[in-house]
């Protein structure tokens, strides 16, 4: 009795996500207990250089686009104009904020969205819900993963990319997936982290805005 290609495929790319979920949960679980001092350390840093609220909360699309609440460590003042509306990130992002941007700590908290299961350790990172339809059909595709604490895309060049090359390496990650791939961008993930490379765009403190027309 012959077996489908296809339907071998499928079901080998089904069990390889149950691995994946059970490798997230232990690694969340083992990363919120064994890092609790750092937590505790870098939230008293939050506190006492930005004040309160110590983290950073934001609805963000995750698999097949449904909206989720995404948490952070604080990196900018809540600086507003006369108007009330906030100010430019540049004017916000504090020389403490750049720093936790630099290390990654501010995405130590997205350990509980990994452990909920609304993350992935690794996936495409979850932007804005407004960036949604301005994707391409080609693109969209990004959701057809959870998103991730770190991808393929952090790990090839993060915000020094186009919107364009960025988004490509999400797709790239969704048709190219595999417990390998994962585990080769953990390992590149910490030597980017090292190197701190990438941190923001030419004439940026993050990424501009990604307005769909790339």
């Amino acid at each position: 009795m012959s077996i489908d290609p296809w339907y071998g495929r499928a079901m080998d790319r089904k069990l390889g996500l149950r691995i994946k979920r059970l490798i997230d949960i232990a690694g969340a679980s083992a990363g919120l207990l064994a890092g609790l001092p750092v937590f505790l350390g870098v939230a008293a840093a939050v506190r006492v250089n930005l004040g309160s609220p110590v983290l950073f909360r934001q609805r963000r699309p995750g698999l097949h686009g449904e909206i989720f609440e995404l948490v952070k460590f604080r990196t900018m003042r809540d600086a507003r104009d006369k108007e009330g509306k906030l100010l430019a990130d540049d004017e916000r992002l504090t020389a403490f904020g750049k720093a936790l941007r630099a290390t990654s700590l501010d995405e130590l908290p997205q350990l509980w969205n990994v452990l909920r299961g609304e993350m992935s350790l690794v996936g495409p990172r979850p932007l804005l819900p407004e960036y949604l339809p301005r994707y391409s059909a080609k693109h969209a595709r990004r959701h057809d993963v959870k998103p991730g604490i770190t991808g393929l895309t952090q790990v090839r060049g993060r915000n020094s990319l186009t919107w364009a090359e960025k988004l490509d390496y999400d797709v790239q990650y969704v048709d190219e997936w595999s417990l390998l791939l994962d585990l080769q961008i953990l390992v590149e993930t910490v030597l980017a982290t090292v190197k701190r490379d990438g941190i923001s765009a030419a004439g940026h403190v993050t990424m501009p805005e990604f307005t769909g027309t790339e």
